[in-house]
């Protein structure tokens, strides 16, 4: 027997799954409904893997052809679903269990010396400055929530997108595209 939060799941599993195939999510990018600090921890943390080393050569030319350059990395980042009061920034009961378990992670061993980026997104309802001027406001409050469990404010940047950023471009309305971000900025 299934139950609403197994239907939850199993939709932002498949939402990841699709996202993922159709490029509109980064293979660094993880989106996530009820996630533990752990998985957090996992996705926010920079590839710790050598930077590759080269030798140099005298008289080396290095000449440009018309090959493009290689993509930037993406870094690493996290989607996370959480819940506002309609038309407002107050946090709902339901999103403090995932904001708590981000606080926990960002105060981690793995996570303590770097800093990150808290971003706010809307979905297409409204006017687009409306849209930036509410994002921002659920950015902060996000920011602020970490702040009062125990993460150093010099470590958060929070920052609105309004709709500009839609996670499903083919249904501006969809719940998809309310959602707040976390990305390392520091490695």
């Amino acid at each position: 027997m299934t139950t609403p939060a197994h239907h939850k799941t199993l939709f932002a599993a498949c939402a990841s799954f699709c996202l993922l195939l159709s490029g509109a999510l980064s293979p660094h990018a993880v989106w996530a409904t009820d996630m533990d600090a752990k998985r957090i921890i996992e996705a926010l943390k920079p590839d710790a893997s050598p930077a590759l080393k080269t030798r140099s050569l005298r008289n080396l030319q290095v000449e440009q052809t018309g090959a493009a350059p290689a993509a930037a990395e993406v870094p690493p980042n996290v989607s996370l679903t959480i819940g506002f009061h309609f038309d407002s920034a107050n946090l709902t009961k339901e999103s403090v269990s995932t904001l708590s378990q981000l606080a926990q992670a960002l105060k981690s061993n793995e996570l303590s010396g770097l800093k990150f980026m808290v971003e706010g997104h809307t979905d297409g309802k409204g006017t687009p400055d409306y849209n930036l001027k509410l994002s921002q406001a659920r950015a902060s409050a996000v920011k602020t929530y970490l702040e009062k469990q125990g993460v150093e404010a010099s470590r958060l940047v929070a920052q609105g997108k309004g709709d500009t950023e839609l996670v499903n471009s083919q249904d501006r309305f969809a719940a998809e595209n309310r959602r707040v971000k976390v990305i390392t900025l520091t490695r």
